[in-house]
């Protein structure tokens, strides 16, 4: 089900990354597709929309947005249960996000002379919300917590339509927009809903900045419009890698590498090992609990796939390169001391520590973020947080005898340039004087 790589014999010269492939997932051969459906949107809009909506999701939606009363409706309707969870989720997020927040940062750099590194949200922002093989309800709150968090003013969201709901959104995202207070949504899928959002197209106005996960669609779109518009990531197909030694639980393994196959069969699930006892153990796990999950067929293609393999290592020194080199979208610790091995990882989107935190506490209640970089995006890049909807502004403030005092120093470096404009700005200020 699942294969082997065996790097124990490995030297100096092997390069871990491309050890470990990844899935096929090849955004410059969609670019020219995805072009076409961008220009379609910039250029003939809302009837555009409409008839990609019917093409690609099966159903046709004239009215895109989505009545604020269907979404009351939605939230009256949801199961208690999973409003529950829905809000111990949000309480979780939001008190991370509040920690997030940044405070401006203001240096004296003499009399007369500061400069403040200010903290600015972002105006619009457009969240995207899949909606293929999962409802993914939980992409709702990791969107939209930290944009309003940050101060954000206006929001909307785009999810597409579902042709088993008369081509609304999924309701369970339509009752989380209603409890966190989203009121603009858009039933757009695809493409098309980026395209929407950097034009700003039919009812939906302009944004600055799109996040969220999507398929490859979703992905090439964001890479064709970034410039037009701010964009977190190119996340690409899910993936887990877990270091794990003897003293991993075979059973919490094998669960784990499928919880993250489940997403799609592209998806990446890849255990790192020091013992062969484990990896068997694990194989022999995996065969019994796919059999007994409800989503076997996709979770089997998977496991089977190039991005998945179980990865034998001569020590956890080995490992720990391994997964940094790796960088991992989530990576579980499953070693002896395990605190002290995530303290040396340096590339992971977010990293879960020991047996008692699965990847799928991260996606709905530990607190964290799970919108990440995949595709060893994680060796420069980071998961979404309240940061991500904020800009840096420098505040320059300068009084006149603070202004003279570098006078001499500007007006020199500006005619090593050979820009005497720029210094004749300062002169003229300073009568001369330099």
């Amino acid at each position: 089900m699942i294969r082997r790589i065996d790097l124990r014999d490995a030297d100096a010269s092997v390069d871990y990354r491309a050890a470990v492939p990844r899935a096929d997932f090849d955004v410059e051969a969609a670019v020219p597709a995805v072009h076409a459906i961008c220009e379609e949107v910039r250029t003939r809009g809302l009837d555009a929309i409409v008839e990609f909506g019917e093409r690609f999701d099966g159903v046709r939606v004239d009215d895109i947005r989505v009545a604020p009363a269907a979404m009351r409706a939605a939230l009256d309707d949801l199961d208690p249960d999973i409003r529950a969870g829905l809000e111990e989720s949000i309480r979780r997020l939001r008190a991370t996000c509040a920690n997030e927040l940044e405070t401006d940062a203001v240096t004296e750099l003499g009399p007369g002379a500061r400069v403040t590194h200010r903290k600015v949200p972002v105006g619009r922002v457009g969240l995207y919300v899949p909606g293929g093989l999962a409802p993914l309800v939980s992409s709702v709150l990791m969107n939209v917590v930290p944009a309003q968090t940050a101060g954000v003013e206006s929001i909307a969201l785009a999810s597409p339509p579902q042709k088993e709901f008369g081509g609304s959104v999924h309701p369970t995202i339509l009752a989380a927009c209603a409890l966190i207070g989203v009121e603009e949504v858009y039933a757009v899928g695809g493409a098309q809903a980026i395209a929407m959002f950097a034009y700003g197209t039919g009812p939906c106005r302009r944004v600055d900045l799109v996040t969220g996960p999507g398929n490859i669609w979703v992905v090439t779109a964001k890479r064709i419009l970034k410039g037009q518009i701010g964009i977190d990531s190119e996340a690409g197909p899910t993936e887990i890698a877990i270091l794990a030694d003897d003293t991993g639980d075979a059973s919490y393994v094998a669960a784990d590498l499928i919880s993250q196959a489940e997403h799609d069969p592209l998806a990446a699930s890849v255990l790192v090992t020091t013992s062969e006892r484990l990896a068997a153990e694990v194989e022999t796990e995996l065969e019994a609990q796919v059999a007994a999950t409800k989503h076997a067929e996709r979770i089997t293609t998977s496991l089977g796939g190039q991005q998945s393999a179980i990865v034998l290592v001569r020590d956890l020194e080995q490992g720990l390169e391994v997964v940094n080199a790796y960088a991992a979208e989530h990576l579980e610790i499953h070693t002896d001391d395990a605190a002290g091995w995530a303290a040396r990882v340096r590339n992971a989107g977010a990293i879960f520590v020991g047996p008692h935190a699965p990847v799928s506490l991260g996606d709905y209640c530990a607190g964290s973020n799970h919108v990440l970089p995949t595709a060893g995006c994680a060796c420069h890049s980071s998961g979404l947080s309240v940061r991500a909807f904020t800009k840096s502004v420098h505040v320059i403030d300068y009084s006149a005898e603070a202004l003279a005092e570098v006078a001499g120093h500007v007006v020199t470096l500006a005619e090593a340039e050979d820009l005497p404009g720029h210094g004749a700005a300062i002169t003229v200020r300073t009568g001369g004087r330099s």
